[in-house]
């Protein structure tokens, strides 16, 4: 079987080199073949839905191509932060007659109207899943507060373009040079996904992956200027 492969987001210390270790030594072990491509949606929060989440965008594709006969994460809360995204991502591959499996628990199996405990068990277990993300996410907006009243920036991974210094956004020299490019791209009229392809063969590099992806030019060219946690004092 081959399976295409998207690997969540760096967090809990279960980062994607631990994820992707998991992926193949189960594959190995059951006989399954992985694809042309692990994918991974390196910072990529799993709360977003699958069409913001380029990897996982990629590896459904591939399924509904028929390239790939199913995915293969390392558990079943990489697939998805959010119970909503979860089965959404679940139907979608079923839809296509494809495999979910979990290097944890083996393959996930679609409902079944005279097992109803088995659909219940699985969103119980996303329901759970959700409900440790957000209490993650609560304590880092406390932490986040406490580093902004000390003045740190305190927002997390700057966008592409910028990098914090002592509490303040400044130009990345080389990142500003690929936002420039996209921006130029995109004002003579090329799509998000062109853009891509001239990033690429250009040699401009994304920051987290080994290609550039549509949303990720569009969330990048969201941010037009700087900006802090806190406004600048003089």
């Amino acid at each position: 079987m081959s399976a295409s492969v998207p690997t969540g987001r760096v967090e809990d210390g279960f980062g994607l080199a631990v994820q992707e270790k998991m992926i193949r030594t189960w594959c190995r072990q059951q006989g399954h073949t992985l694809g042309r491509a692990v994918y991974r949606d390196e910072g990529d929060s799993g709360t977003l839905p699958a069409p913001e989440r380029p990897a996982l965008a990629d590896a459904l594709s591939e399924v509904e191509d028929g390239q790939a006969a199913g995915i293969v994460v390392g558990r079943i809360d990489r697939l998805a932060r959010r119970l909503v995204t979860q089965e959404a991502v679940l139907a979608q591959v079923w839809k296509n007659n494809g495999c979910v499996f979990s290097a944890d628990q083996g393959e996930i199996l679609q409902d079944d109207p005279e097992d109803p405990m088995r659909t219940a068990m699985r969103q119980m277990m996303g329901v759970f899943s959700e409900l440790e993300h957000s209490m993650i996410v609560a304590r880092l907006r406390a932490g986040r507060k406490e580093k902004a009243a000390q003045g740190g920036y305190a927002y997390g991974a700057p966008p592409y373009g910028w990098q914090a210094v002592d509490g303040e956004l400044v130009e990345q020299p080389a990142e500003q040079v690929g936002l420039a490019r996209a921006r130029e791209l995109r004002e003579a009229g090329a799509s998000f996904r062109e853009v891509c392809r001239r990033l690429e063969a250009e040699q401009i590099p994304p920051r987290r992956s080994d290609r550039w992806h549509p949303e990720a030019v569009r969330r990048m060219l969201q941010h037009e200027a700087p900006y802090t946690l806190r406004p600048r004092t003089t």
